[in-house]
C-alpha cells in the first residue's frame, strides 16, 4: 500500500458524473495506492500512522503536531496509479494494483478506521470515479508512506 501524503490548507475534490463534491480546510490529503498483496493488517498500519504523522507546526514551527493535534481533516482518495511501474519502457505497467475488489474494501477500511478509532474527520473521493483534485499545498510538504 502507497500513500502519497501532501499537508494541504485546502482541498477539494469534484466528481461530474455522479455529481459530487467534497472538501477540507488544514488537513491532509491522501492519494492511496493499493497493491495486490496488501491486507487489513496494512490497511491498519496506513491509517494509524496517517492519524500520528507529526507533518504540522508546532508553537516552534517544528513540524512536532499531527492531524488529530491541529483538529485537521484528511481527504482521502483512491488512486490505482501509485501502484504504477514506469521502470521498463514508457507506459507505466499497473500489474502491483490490486482489483477492484480488493482495493475498495481496503480504502474504506483506511476511511472508517480514521474516523472511528483515530478520531480523525475524513472526506472521501469515489472509487473508481474521474475525479478532479484541488489543493493547496502548505510547506510544501508531500510524503510517501509504503508498507507490503
Amino acid at each position: 500500500m502507497k500513500a502519497l501524503v501532501q499537508r494541504v490548507t485546502h482541498a477539494k475534490i469534484t466528481v461530474e458524473s455522479p455529481p459530487y463534491e467534497a472538501s477540507i480546510a488544514n488537513g491532509l490529503c491522501v492519494f492511496l495506492g493499493v497493491e495486490e498483496r496488501d491486507d487489513q493488517n496494512i490497511a491498519t498500519w496506513i491509517a494509524k500512522k496517517l492519524a500520528n504523522l507529526r507533518v504540522f507546526r508546532d508553537d516552534q514551527g517544528k513540524m512536532n503536531c499531527s492531524v488529530l493535534d491541529k483538529h485537521g481533516e484528511i481527504l482521502l482518495i483512491s488512486q490505482f496509479t501509485l501502484a504504477g511501474d514506469c521502470s521498463k519502457g514508457n507506459r507505466p505497467s499497473f500489474i502491483r494494483a490490486a482489483k477492484p475488489e480488493i482495493a475498495e474494501p481496503l480504502v474504506t477500511m483506511v476511511g472508517e478506521l480514521l474516523q472511528t478509532e483515530h478520531k480523525v474527520s475524513v472526506k472521501t473521493g469515489i472509487f473508481g470515479a474521474m475525479m478532479n483534485i484541488e489543493l493547496n499545498n502548505d510547506g510544501p510538504v508531500t510524503l510517501l508512506l509504503e508498507r507490503s
